[in-house]
């Protein structure tokens, strides 16, 4: 399998937006973040065909939930998550992540 990681504001992003859900109803923050393994899963097994929103970004819709994972492939054929976000809000929020991480250099 290929290996990949979580910018430090998607991880946060899926924080947040488990804890949201939890707070809603029990189990349903669990339920969030295995949705979220699953379209990881589903990325790894085949990047490439996903939207693509710009150069070399592209983006996984959830199943279940309103939200999209963005994310790239770096050279040594890491996926790179980017952004985990709502998809009814602040369509382009995902570009900031890529200025506020640290980890923004490998791109």
């Amino acid at each position: 399998m290929k290996p990949y990681r979580f910018l430090t504001p998607a991880l946060l992003e899926v924080e947040a937006a488990s804890r949201f859900y939890e707070s809603n109803q029990s189990g349903l923050g669990r339920a969030f973040l295995d949705e979220i393994d699953a379209t990881v899963q589903r990325i790894l097994a085949n990047p490439e065909a996903w939207q693509v929103l710009e150069d070399g970004i592209r983006r996984c819709r959830l199943k279940r939930f309103p939200y999209g994972i963005i994310y790239t492939r770096l050279e040594d054929g890491t996926v790179l998550i980017v952004s985990v976000m709502h998809l009814h809000r602040r369509p382009s929020s995902w570009q900031e992540n890529l200025k506020s991480d640290a980890d923004g250099s490998d791109l």
